[in-house]
């Protein structure tokens, strides 16, 4: 059967599965402002989906055959299984459906400069940079970013240049279907292992995505991480590298951070300075973020003081390392970080800051990462004074009866880490108010909905406050 083509459906009606995903739903704000009827939905009310409602898609929540009566086409997200009954129904109905990353792709074409930024960590970090740097400096590209970004008021931004500016997720090997004329790759690292044999064809396949680069594009990497670097290496386009080692031609020189975890530093290109900048937002992988952002703006034509002068003022996309509230003097966070390695990082920014204690709440994703990072986690949160572990979030997964958080919980506390497992919010934010201290610094972190706890905490003070 040939796959459907999002231009064949113009002002017809689209049926989202999963339209409360960071990307789903900004795809579905992209469709409504280009004509579409969209309707989607979703199994729980997220944090996202009032955004699709207010651009003027219908979203029901619950996911039963009858959503999908009268579409004209079904898109649904790779997490979405082939016996999901909305998926089932529209299969028996024989209407024409499409995975998410296909759409994206579809989306894609015809632009000269279409840029897919693939990493497992900082991917919606990088198009949030480079996405403000295009927007100040006139270049009005297409985004489509995996997070909800200020400056663009939303996930989605519909340009009218030659650039578009996507994120493009390994998951399931979503980003073969995007054929860049420009691809970032930030690091390959040993997450999905749901969907790959192992480290080694993660690399394979970042190889693939590249290889769709035309003779004339750009491939912009990571040339401290060899398995990048290797990958890179062997294109026959033009190739372009980033990194904290001086062999890279863009490369930090006189870092200098302040008490907080903000660096100020030189970017060379090749052995010239090109701007003293300073950053926005704190962490070590945050100045590797910038410099991913700056080469590839100066690939799309921004001047690097130009860029620079975006990134000072650029606070991050929401979700990542986000100031939630301020309660008896404890600071709370949110952070969107979901394997080992971005915990380590997001605690990493939270140490420098926090005054007084440091509690790590995890809410562990999907039992599969579980699994297969298992001791990881066990050190992860090794920064923290405190660490509360929620159940895990299954998201696409059924439960297998053999794991969950309190083996994590005993594995943490073996390796002396003060680790407590909370299941629900309720009991987590019982635990937190009960024992935080001013001074305090609470970090919740996961790309499940435990930022929902942070909602909640918020909503809970609010209404303390009121009835004083």
């Amino acid at each position: 059967m040939n796959t459907p083509h999002i231009r064949d459906f113009a002002g017809k009606r689209i049926h989202m599965i999963g339209i409360g995903g960071s990307s789903m739903s900004g795809l579905a704000e992209m469709l409504i402002e280009q004509g579409y009827r969209v309707t989607g939905s979703d199994r729980d009310e997220g944090y996202l989906i009032h955004h699709v409602r207010e651009a003027g898609g219908e979203v029901m929540i619950g996911q039963r055959p009858e959503n999908v009566h009268g579409a004209d086409l079904v898109v649904y997200s790779a997490a979405i299984a082939k016996d999901n009954p909305e998926r089932a129904e529209a299969d028996r109905l024989g209407i024409p459906s499409l995975e998410r990353a296909y759409l994206l792709g579809q989306l894609m074409e015809g632009y000269p400069k279409a840029v897919g930024i693939c990493g497992a960590h900082g991917k919606t970090t990088v198009t949030s940079m480079l996405s403000q740097i295009l927007l100040e400096n006139g270049k009005d590209p297409s985004i489509h970013i995996g997070g909800r970004l200020d400056a663009i008021g939303g996930s989605v931004h519909i340009g009218h240049s030659d650039i578009f500016v996507a994120e493009a997720c390994e998951f399931n090997r979503s980003f073969l279907q995007i054929s860049p004329t420009v691809a970032v790759v930030l690091n390959i690292d040993a997450d999905h292992l749901d969907c790959y044999r192992d480290i080694d064809e993660i690399e394979e396949t970042f190889g693939q995505f590249l290889s769709a680069l035309p003779e004339n594009g750009i491939a912009i990497g990571n040339g401290d991480d060899p398995r990048v670097r290797r990958q890179i290496e062997k294109l026959d386009c033009r190739k372009i590298f980033f990194g904290f080692d001086s062999r890279n031609e863009w490369h930090p020189e006189r870092k200098e951070e302040d008490d907080r975890g903000y660096a100020t530093f030189s970017l060379m290109h090749r052995e010239q300075e090109t701007v003293r900048m300073k950053m926005g937002v704190p962490g070590d992988f945050n100045v590797m973020n910038a410099m991913a952002a700056m080469a590839a703006a100066d690939a799309l034509g921004v001047e690097p003081v130009k860029a620079a002068a975006s990134l000072e003022h650029f606070t991050g996309a929401h979700r990542r390392f986000e100031l939630t509230d301020e309660i008896d003097g404890v600071e709370i966070f949110h952070d969107y970080g979901h394997n080992p390695a971005e915990m380590r990082n997001a605690l990493s920014i939270a140490r420098k800051r926090c005054k007084g204690r440091l509690w790590a709440v995890m809410q562990p994703h999907t039992f599969s990462r579980v699994r297969n990072l298992f001791n990881d986690y066990l050190t992860c949160t090794e920064t923290a004074d405190i660490t509360l572990v929620t159940d895990i979030c299954a998201a696409r997964e059924k439960d297998p009866g053999d794991l969950n958080s309190g083996m994590l919980v005993d594995g943490m506390v073996r390796n002396g880490i003060d680790a407590h497992w909370t299941p629900t919010f309720d009991d987590t934010e019982k635990y937190l108010r009960e024992n935080w201290q001013a001074g305090d610094l609470v970090l919740t972190m996961g790309c499940g909905d435990i930022n929902l706890l942070n909602v909640q905490i918020h909503r809970h003070e609010t209404e303390k406050g009121e009835k004083k």
